[in-house]
């Protein structure tokens, strides 16, 4: 594996470890309690950490469409929630999800950054990166 590629899987370990230790955080030493698609997101960014991982120490960069395909479907549901947090004809219409309700914003940083907000671009981050992989797999064959 090119060093590329290695330094690839590490910036996604890094990113993945760093949205996964932002929402602990969050909930365990600040008590945000996680809303349903707070624990849809952390679902899918979880096993990014241990899927990157294996996959830097085995230096197998093939698992980049893997960890696209769950940065896509994390960060469609980031994106929605961050819509049901921010735009009026989402957040009106918002279905209940449980005890606490997903358009409320423990944080608003500059009135823009949320928590969704993070981990949608951590997702982007690793989207990005997992689909560059498979283009400089494709060009080295």
């Amino acid at each position: 594996m090119n060093k590329r590629l290695e330094n690839s899987l590490i910036l996604i370990w890094t990113i993945s470890l760093l949205a996964t230790l932002g929402s602990l955080y969050f909930s365990e030493i600040r008590g945000y309690e996680p809303c349903t698609y707070c624990w849809y997101q952390r679902i899918l960014m979880y096993p990014i950490i241990l899927i990157s991982g294996v996959a830097l120490f085995q230096k197998n960069a093939r698992i980049a469409l893997t960890l696209a395909v769950f940065s896509i479907v994390g960060g469609g549901i980031s994106l929605y929630h961050y819509g049901l947090q921010k735009l009026s004809f989402l957040s009106d219409n918002a279905p209940v999800c449980g005890d606490v309700p997903c358009t409320g914003m423990y944080i608003n940083i500059f009135g823009f950054i949320t928590i969704p907000f993070l981990a949608l671009v951590a997702f982007t981050i690793i989207l990005i990166t997992s689909l560059l992989m498979i283009k400089w797999q494709k060009e080295t064959k």
